[in-house]
């Protein structure tokens, strides 16, 4: 196992300069002593994604050289919506060979990406971590730690949508139901995951006799976790056989920016012997929230930031992402110069549980929105139908109808679940504080993801409504995103 220099562009304190040039282009990486051709966002020099300070403008040409056309998102900004590279909304198409230049103001820091936003590109890799620095912490004697997980199959994307639409929910992808536990939506060893949720046992990819569909929406029925199965987690493009190996020092302090990048598979962190505080999600600051193994769930497309003390022991730390229901695990190693790295292995030691809603429970917003009533209210039904169809409000994306909003409005969207899986709900060019799980109200999370979980769960979320134009709003697992599940919120004039 050795020490190899980073993939990710370096979060070392980033200066202004001249229009950043990031190519969509093929490369090959290495999975399981395969060689795997996949795409990437990289910028001159070879480093993935992009680093740059707050108050600086976004200033980059993005070209595309897949083979195909592309659109690229960039996932926790907040552009004008023209320039937020959503293909059918916001932006036509990117088409090979071509390019296009962005350029648009940045005034909050935080752990962002940057991903394909068109078809499956997104389970090709095509995504890379985004990160804007506050420049008030340049003085801090901070490490910054990046890591992007995904995860990856040697599969054809469009040959497993092929398969889920014939025949529902991948019956390869069925696992043990995990352990669960004493919380809702929260599971640990001892209780089922459905009885978890107050529905009883859980078969994964299947439905419970006399479940019925109406109108797209699923009544009854039982929770599953995964549709699809994956060959592997990846940390920074990489397996645990040969790990990233970042280089710390004892007794020094780490921020860690951890991105979950993957198409459908929500994960834990675990820290191992460390003790992390999280102090932002999805970019945005929290109050700090204390834990190790069982507390930092992160949802597809959601980001942690966990700030580590390291101890004055000359040894190394894991930093482990393992998905929910499940043993298999991707990460990175933190070592200090000269410690022992041992082999790591690719499963963890037993099941880990069902992703929740307990951390967003316990979540409190650093800055929350100023209390004042909502000028417009609406719920969103959550749907599945035959045929692998998932819907918002009985409608598949392409015979939606925009939700309308205006300049000003304190607007309150409640999601309400009648599927059979979560599903991590992302809103385009706007940020949101959670106000409600499953009804339930507190002062949540300032974030831009949310995971919504399964069976008439329901998810609660504020914004004030300024920045006008047409934004997507949708499920972030790539098979129902691509499945229906997909709308737009429309300002009016």
């Amino acid at each position: 196992m050795t020490t190899a220099p980073a993939l990710f562009a370096s979060p070392a304190r980033a200066k202004s300069s001249a229009p950043k040039i990031i190519t969509a282009g093929k490369r090959v990486i290495e999975v399981k002593g395969k060689a795997v051709n996949v795409l990437g966002l990289t910028q001159t020099g070879g480093s993935h994604g992009l680093v740059m300070n707050a108050g600086e403008n976004f200033r980059v040409r993005l070209e595309n050289r897949i083979g195909e056309p592309t659109a690229i998102h960039w996932h926790g900004l907040t552009p004008p919506w023209q320039q937020d590279g959503v293909a059918g909304i916001s932006q036509e198409p990117i088409p090979d060979g071509g390019g296009y230049d962005y350029n648009f103001p940045v005034a909050r820091p935080g752990t962002f990406w940057m991903h394909s936003h068109m078809g499956l590109q997104e389970q090709h890799l095509l995504a890379a971590p985004l990160i804007v620095l506050d420049p008030a912490d340049a003085s801090k004697d901070v490490q910054e730690v990046v890591v992007l997980f995904h995860d990856f199959t040697f599969r054809d994307p469009a040959e497993i949508l092929a398969e889920l639409k014939a025949g529902g929910h991948d019956m390869t992808a069925m696992q043990k139901p995990p352990a669960a536990s004493r919380h809702e939506g929260h599971t640990m060893p001892g209780m089922t995951a459905g009885a978890a949720m107050g529905h009883g046992a859980m078969g994964h990819g299947t439905k419970s006799q006399g479940s019925m569909d109406h109108g797209g929406m699923q009544m009854g029925g039982v929770s599953h976790l995964q549709d699809v199965q994956y060959d592997a987690l990846l940390a920074n493009d990489r397996t645990l056989d040969d790990p990233e190996v970042f280089t710390v020092e004892p007794g020094g302090h780490v921020r860690l920016r951890l991105i979950n990048g993957a198409a459908s598979t929500n994960m834990w962190i675990d820290l191992g012997k460390l003790s992390g505080k999280l102090i932002a999600v999805d970019g945005i600051p929290v109050e700090p929230v204390v834990g190790s193994r069982f507390e930092f769930a992160v949802a597809v497309a959601q980001r942690l930031d966990i700030l580590l003390e390291l101890s004055r022991e000359a040894t190394a730390w894991p930093i482990f992402a393992v998905q929910e229901g499940g043993r298999l695990r991707t990460g990175v190693v933190l070592a200090a110069k000269g410690a022992s790295v041992g082999k790591l292995a690719e499963t963890a030691d037993a099941d880990f549980p069902a992703v929740g809603v307990e951390l967003e429970q316990k979540l409190r917003a650093a800055k929350p929105l100023a209390e004042r009533p909502a000028t417009r209210k609406h719920t969103m039904m959550l749907g599945e139908g035959a045929g692998y169809v998932w819907t918002l409000d009985r409608a598949v994306h392409g015979s939606d109808k925009p939700l309308a909003v205006r300049t000003g409005d304190r607007f309150e969207l409640t999601f309400m679940n009648h599927t059979t899986m979560s599903h991590p709900m992302h809103l385009h060019g706007h940020h949101f504080q959670v106000v409600a799980v499953n009804g339930r109200r507190f002062a949540g999370a300032v974030r831009d993801t949310v995971l919504v979980p399964a069976n008439m769960g329901q998810v609660t979320i504020a914004f004030d409504a300024g920045n006008p134009g047409k934004w997507a709003l949708h499920c972030h697992h790539l098979y129902h995103m691509v499945g229906g599940m997909m709308t737009s919120m429309a300002y009016e004039a």
